[in-house]
């Protein structure tokens, strides 16, 4: 008997209606239907007595309902029994990263994780592009933004505010803007997302928004080439707080137009299916979790 079945069966009795039931179970009338059915065949009774307008249990649904639920009760928690006891972190974790964030900021955290785990093994792909997770060889990406996809399963990091950076040597020359209209006189360095050049700002101030076109004579679809000529003090670029934190702490940019608000990106750790959660990808989410919060905060101190 498929216990997807007893799960369908259970919903209904809880809920004394069939569609009902479907509907929590995000399923067609006639597919829940169905599962009733294939469980009373299987047992040679009936659980529901039908009518046009109402379901209920029948006598022997009364009798063998507790019992399948102390049953569905067993079975989850044996499966909730070998996961807590499963602790071998093991295999091979292939992960994709924007190139950046994972070049500059994670490495180091995953040698942490081969380091701690001697029988894991890691397939790191550097790529600031979506790729595709069964034709590319992936198991997880690490992505800014939740997923697309609604079959995707995903955790949330954290939320990483966006920072408008530029060298001291830049602002001491061309002078810090004190407003989003003096912005926009700057050069900026932009981003290439999918071929679009992300050169239109959106700034809040006093719960007015603001989208600031800049001018700008460097674009680049490597994040890490716009960090690079944001600390040379060739313009001012819109850095995410986790990939500036340690830049700002060490005096090499400045944050500014502090007294703007700028959107946040959450960044996610994207599965293609529930089923690819294992306990390295557990780990793993454990540990950005709590270093990727480090960041945010220690760049929010020195903004």
């Amino acid at each position: 008997m498929n216990t997807q079945d007893l799960i369908v069966v259970m919903k209904t009795a809880k809920l004394g209606n069939i569609s009902a039931a479907a509907a929590q179970l995000d399923m067609q009338v006639a597919t829940a239907s169905a599962a009733i059915k294939r469980v009373e065949k299987h047992l040679g009774f009936q659980l529901f007595v039908r009518s046009t307008r109402s379901l209920r249990l029948s006598k022997q649904g009364e009798t063998y309902l507790p019992i399948c639920e102390q049953a569905l009760a067993l079975l989850a928690d044996g499966k909730k029994q070998v996961l807590d006891n499963d602790n071998e972190i093991d295999g091979e974790l292939r992960l994709t990263a924007p190139s950046d964030f994972g070049r500059n900021i994670l490495l180091p955290w995953l040698d942490e994780l081969l380091d701690e785990y001697p029988k894991l093994a890691l397939k790191l792909i550097l790529n600031d592009h979506n790729l595709d997770f069964y034709r590319d060889g992936v198991d997880i990406a690490l992505r800014y933004g939740a997923p697309e996809d609604s079959s995707f399963y995903g955790f949330k990091i954290c939320d990483v505010p966006l920072l408008l950076c530029a060298s001291t040597e830049y602002l001491e020359k061309q002078g810090t803007p004190k407003d989003h209209e003096e912005l926009s006189e700057h050069q900026g360095l932009f981003f290439l997302i999918r071929g679009s050049k992300f050169d239109t700002w959106k700034l809040t101030k006093n719960e007015q928004t603001y989208k600031v076109v800049l001018k700008g004579r460097r674009t680049s679809n490597d994040a890490d080439v716009v960090k690079r000529w944001c600390a040379q003090g060739v313009g001012i670029s819109l850095r995410s707080a986790i990939d500036v934190a340690d830049q700002l702490e060490q005096g090499v940019v400045q944050s500014i137009l502090n007294d703007y608000r700028v959107e946040c990106k959450p960044l996610w750790l994207i599965c293609p299916s529930k089923q690819m959660i294992n306990p390295s990808v557990r780990v793993l989410r454990d540990k950005l979790r709590v270093y990727c919060q480090a960041l945010v905060e220690k760049a929010e101190r020195y903004k």
